[in-house]
């Protein structure tokens, strides 16, 4: 994170004795990265953190990637996906590499354990639906078009409310590095002498929604913590509750940022897709092309130019149906475009646009620096006709 914030009860200086009512001592527990050397946070438990027990392997999580001598355009269509497992076992990871696994969830059961990726942080995209994350940090409320960064360690609980009997159901994609680098605001929008957001950042401190009360849960009993390390998820005993923090300082925590609240920097001419970046990682990027109004030159070309992404793939995921630069995708749609392969708007859309001076639409894209593979589960929702759909092309006399 890139503030200083604090909830619950600490001691004037770290490290020093903090005792409980009962006048035991707090177990304090440094929760650090990069060998202490960067953002942390100081943690008091009411109980140690150590006391683990009845550990063991539940199931793999190593993806099998198929196609990988395959060079070629694809569209998924995750709303072909039925719903399945809860917000941790019914993810499905449709593309991934060495640095980035990322996928849909359309859970459709409740979690009954806590859990903790051990292996990297997570951004978890709410399309549709609304609950709380219970984490060890405290409360995060979520809502539609939420991102939800979770470091890596963080002990959680994620709770969907109900969703509406019409419709439409739970839904989110999610984004985990796989390279143990860890999710941040790119560093252009930070100040480096403060971690300040600057003045040209697209969003900033007051967009982020950080963990709040309730905080502590003070109860004995078996509570299972399933830990994902290893390209596995193992299995964990405790024997208190294990969001058992009665206060915290620090730099390092999960938070909200909405899509919506994003501040879409635009020109007279077509902005290049680093302007909508909103967080980066190890060899990957996150950006949303969130509503805002298009370029403002007389003859301005308002949909994407042709571009060939030669260091990159780029992976991007429509949340309505108001794309205008590509057709036949639509609320739900994945589309991959790996590099070496140029692309750009569809036959017809640049004459269709050129009247247009906002657009509404919202999508969120991955571009990861090494080439991306598909999984089993990409290839039965794939649509292989879209490779093909560029060439119907003709020109358009002007007038």
């Amino acid at each position: 994170m890139p503030y200083y914030t604090t909830l619950g009860e600490i001691p004037a200086k770290r490290h020093i004795q903090f005792r409980r009512p009962d006048g035991v001592l707090y177990s304090e527990e440094v929760f650090g990265t990069e060998g202490f050397t960067g953002p942390s946070s100081t943690m008091y438990h009411i109980h140690p953190p150590t006391q683990v027990a009845g550990w063991k392997h539940e199931y793999s999580t190593e993806q099998e990637y198929v196609e990988t001598n395959v060079m070629r355009m694809r569209h998924l269509i995750s709303n072909r996906m039925d719903p399945k497992g809860d917000p941790v076992t019914g993810r499905t990871v449709l593309f991934g590499n060495a640095d980035c696994e990322m996928g849909v969830c359309i859970p459709n059961s409740e979690m009954k354990y806590h859990f903790k990726n051990g292996q990297g942080d997570e951004c978890l995209f709410i399309h549709n639906g609304t609950g709380t994350v219970s984490t060890m940090f405290g409360t995060l409320k979520f809502k539609k078009f939420d991102f939800i960064i979770i470091p890596k360690g963080t002990i959680y609980k994620m709770i969907f409310d109900a969703a509406p009997a019409e419709g439409p159901v739970n839904r989110f994609m999610f984004i985990e590095t796989a390279n143990a680098s860890h999710i941040h605001p790119p560093k252009r929008y930070i100040c480096d002498k403060t971690s300040q957001f600057l003045e040209h950042a697209p969003y900033c401190e007051r967009d982020l929604r950080i963990p709040e009360m309730p905080l502590v849960h003070d109860e004995i009993g078996d509570f299972e913590v399933r830990i994902k390390a290893l390209k596995s998820v193992h299995s964990y005993m405790y024997p208190y509750h294990p969001l058992d923090v009665i206060g915290w300082d620090g730099c390092y925590y999960p938070y909200c940022f909405n899509a919506m609240d994003f501040s879409p920097i635009v020109g007279k001419h077509h902005m290049p897709p680093p302007t909508h970046q909103v967080f980066t990682a190890g060899d990957f990027v996150i950006c949303a092309f969130a509503p805002r109004m298009l370029d403002f030159h007389p003859q301005a070309i308002k949909v994407p130019y042709n571009h060939s992404n030669v260091d990159s793939d780029e992976v991007m995921y429509y949340c309505d149906n108001k794309y205008t630069a590509h057709k036949g995708v639509g609320e739900g749609s994945l589309t991959m475009h790996p590099q070496g392969i140029a692309h750009g708007p569809h036959p017809g859309t640049v004459e269709s646009s050129l009247d247009k001076t906002f657009t509404d639409e919202l999508v969120i894209m991955c571009d990861t620096f090494r080439p991306l593979f598909p999984t089993k589960a990409a290839m039965d929702i794939d649509d292989d006709a879209y490779p093909k759909s560029w060439a119907d092309w003709k020109p358009i006399p002007s007038g």
